[in-house]
């Protein structure tokens, strides 16, 4: 299901609605924040509920004031961001990584894959490239948090 809300909305209290949502079959909902036009992105929350999470869907035009409150910096900015249960998911995060994170509760401040690499989730097509999820941390700093 996807909501839009306009670009005027105070988005401090989207993002809350996505940090304190109910858990639902043992996973804690997903809110992911993404362009009404953006292909990958309704690809990628596709990938994750067909790995079994929980996610709604908003539409903003201008996603910048989610990624500054969330504390995603311009580095490690993808197309989209979603929140879970107190993390922040930057990018094309695969699904059994975002599980990994809500199971061993590291702390950090949440995971990114800064870009679109090709062959991400969401990003599928006839080539692959390696890339990393990273962890962000408190004070902005990334960590691998596992490769692909």
């Amino acid at each position: 299901m996807t909501k839009a809300i306009p670009h005027r909305t105070t988005l401090g209290l989207a993002i809350l609605i996505g940090l304190t949502g109910p858990a639902v079959a043992g996973l804690p909902p997903m809110t992911v924040y993404k362009s009404p036009t953006c292909g990958c992105c309704t690809a990628w929350a596709e990938h994750l509920r067909d790995n079994g999470l929980e996610v709604r869907t908003v539409d903003l035009s201008d996603l910048g004031q989610v990624k500054a409150m969330a504390g995603v910096a311009p580095a490690q900015a993808s197309c989209h961001t979603a929140m879970i249960d107190g993390y922040v998911i930057e990018g094309h995060v695969p699904a059994d990584d975002i599980k990994r994170l809500l199971a061993d509760h590291p702390p950090v401040r949440g995971l990114t894959v800064p870009g679109m690499p090709l062959g991400s989730p969401g990003m599928e097509g006839p080539r692959s490239e390696h890339y990393q999820v990273l962890t962000i941390d408190a004070d902005g700093h990334t960590a691998v948090f596992a490769e692909h």
